[in-house]
């Protein structure tokens, strides 16, 4: 896993732009590669003046909305039995596939929405839209906003890492450590929000039944 985590930071600091939506492309597919080991150390050079905040940002929702669609539309031309079929490998097994079916059409958008907030989770959200076809402008929307706010999370992070410690670019487990444990109370409160929200849902149906 360090060698992994060593190859990706160097892509970040030698590909610039292009290496981030590269990179964060990738990591909205089912392949390991969580935007935690892309955006901070890309904010990283920002704050050090190599790369624009903003620039960096903007490439990271780009790459992350460009993987998301290119599995929506695999999703929705492959169809669910190959995923049945093949999901395990990509730990995604027909459960977690029914349980996802099940879910997305009652909350889509903000279903969408606080998957890309999620991490583990953000990553394979497009599958089962693109199965149920769910209406691809909504899917885009909400992935895009979702993206963008997961982004500029990071980017801060990112930001404040090169404050605190500014060796830590030297040492890419540090960092991705560092981003995760100052991340925490985030997930909590975006978990928070997830929970109010379903329960809004729930509770807005039951009064219209």
């Amino acid at each position: 896993m360090h060698q992994f985590i060593q190859v990706w930071s160097e892509w970040v600091l030698t590909g610039g732009y292009l290496g981030i939506i590269v990179l964060m492309a990738m990591g909205s597919t089912p392949i390991p590669l969580p935007a935690e080991l892309v955006v901070p150390p890309a904010a990283f050079l920002a704050a050090q003046g190599r790369l624009s905040l903003a620039g960096v940002i903007l490439a990271s929702t780009l790459g992350a909305y460009l993987g998301a669609a290119v599995m929506y539309w695999l999703s929705l031309w492959l169809g669910r039995p190959l995923v049945v079929r093949f999901g395990r490998f990509i730990l995604f097994p027909p459960k977690k596939l029914e349980e996802a079916e099940h879910w997305l059409p009652q909350y889509e958008a903000g279903g969408i929405f606080f998957a890309r907030l999620l991490p583990g989770v953000r990553h394979l959200i497009s599958i089962p839209a693109g199965i149920v076809r769910m209406n691809f402008t909504i899917f885009s929307i909400w992935t895009v906003i979702g993206s963008a706010i997961s982004c500029s999370i990071l980017a801060y992070l990112g930001v404040r890492a090169q404050h605190v410690a500014p060796d830590l670019l030297k040492d890419p487990d540090g960092l991705v450590h560092f981003v995760r444990g100052q991340s925490e109370w985030l997930l909590l409160i975006v978990l928070a929000f997830v929970a109010l929200y379903v329960l809004s849902m729930w509770l807005s149906k039951g009064k219209a039944r």
